[in-house]
């Protein structure tokens, strides 16, 4: 029987999930929270096998959750729910430590599907991240700026485009002011921007602003 926590901000979006998954025979208890904060605290004591992780969390970002579970537990199953499926989330989410990285108008049985495999110890891409995915090997094709950014990188940038300041960024990240500076320039330098107006021109451009 599998046990899962459901991360997401949204309550109406935790309830599809829930009613999707609680009709299933091998799914024994489903718990919700909010926020990737409570999802650590409640880790603690719950001990799921999976947790569905929404990329667009406030305060921490998902990179750092994931790395935060995986750290915690080495089996427990992460599952990425995401706006979409553009370069370079499925991969540096997986990087991090992701057991798997679905889009959110996947059909429920892909979701059903892919919390079975998940649970069973193995990785599961989604239809629109695998498409991503196997795009990405083909010689030639447009490469997105945002791929040459490390997670981190992305974590940060995340972060300054849903309006965050760099003391903020710092507390969440458990970082010091300074480094996230020294991360934010680095990102203007690698995208050719000089402005947080640029960063989100970009991610606007190139379709990433609701995965950020």
């Amino acid at each position: 029987m599998i046990n899962i926590l459901i991360v997401d901000e949204q309550a109406l979006v935790r309830t599809g999930l829930r009613h999707i998954l609680e009709r299933q025979p091998d799914i024994a208890e489903i718990r919700e929270v909010a926020t990737g904060e409570k999802a650590l605290s409640l880790c603690r004591s719950f001990k799921p096998d999976l947790v569905l992780l929404d990329l667009n969390l406030p305060g921490m970002s998902a990179f750092e959750i994931t790395c935060r579970l995986r750290r915690m537990s080495a089996q427990m199953g992460i599952i990425i729910l995401a706006i979409h499926a553009k370069a370079p989330y499925p991969n540096r989410l997986l990087e991090a430590g992701a057991s798997a990285y679905l889009t959110k108008d996947c059909a429920s049985g892909e979701l059903i599907r892919a919390v079975r495999k998940v649970a069973a110890g193995e990785r599961y891409i989604g239809e629109a991240a695998a498409k991503q995915l196997a795009l990405s090997i083909f010689p030639g094709r447009a490469e997105s700026p945002f791929e040459r950014l490390s997670a981190r990188e992305l974590e940060i940038l995340q972060k300054l485009t849903e309006g965050n300041k760099v003391p903020e960024i710092a507390r969440l990240l458990s970082l010091s002011p300074k480094t996230v500076a020294t991360y934010k320039y680095r990102i203007y330098e690698k995208l050719g921007t000089r402005s947080e107006v640029g960063l989100l021109r970009m991610a606007m451009r190139h379709g990433l602003l609701e995965a950020v």
